[in-house]
């Protein structure tokens, strides 16, 4: 509170129960409000939460990988709000867990997804080797641009600008071949429409 009105602050993770004051009072205390991320141990509070306008709402314990997309949500939103204007901002990067670091991967440099069980695996462009890290299939498809990046089987979501051939149930990136699954019928239409 000392802090706020004498420093810029972008983002604050704020957790519910605290002394004196919780943490809906003190969002409701605020003139200029950064942006919130909640974290506690209650679920109920969710719903008063996003109507205060928070980004996001996590319970503990907290998985690394909600984490880290709360932190790409908030991310993203302030570069909305700090989009110059007349520029077209898109979040070029995102950040994943890899041996207790936040390891921060362009987007442009990912040529697929491979789901492995709890884990998955980013193949790079600029790498051979691959980035292996714990993440749902689910979340990372949420941090990708649907305009860049396509699901096209529960194992793997590929980058559309690195497609080289399409096939009636696969398609290539270089010598990789990636099955499409009749899970995902819109998955060729869509990368067939999109400028290769």
């Amino acid at each position: 509170m000392k802090v706020l009105p004498e420093q810029t602050v972008d983002l604050i993770f704020l957790d519910i129960q605290m002394p004196g004051l919780t943490g809906l009072q003190f969002i409701q205390s605020l003139t200029q409000k950064p942006m919130i991320i909640l974290i506690t141990a209650y679920e109920k509070f969710a719903l008063e939460g996003f109507n205060l306008d928070v980004v996001d709402y996590l319970v503990k314990p907290v998985a690394l990988d909600r984490f880290v997309k709360a932190c790409n949500k908030a991310w993203e939103l302030y570069q909305l709000k700090n989009k110059k204007p007349g520029s077209q901002t898109v979040t070029d990067y995102i950040f994943v867990n890899v041996d207790y670091s936040l390891l921060k991967v362009v987007l442009a440099d990912i040529m697929w997804v491979e789901g492995l069980k709890d884990y998955i695996k980013i193949q790079l462009k600029s790498s051979s080797k691959a980035i292996i890290t714990r993440m749902s299939m689910k979340s990372m498809e949420d941090l990708l641009p649907q305009s860049k990046f396509i699901r096209v089987h529960k194992s793997f979501i590929i980058s559309i600008a690195f497609v080289t051939a399409v096939r009636k149930n696969s398609v290539f990136i270089g010598a990789m071949e990636i099955p499409v699954s009749d899970s995902y019928p819109d998955a060729l239409p869509a990368i067939m429409g999109k400028q290769l």
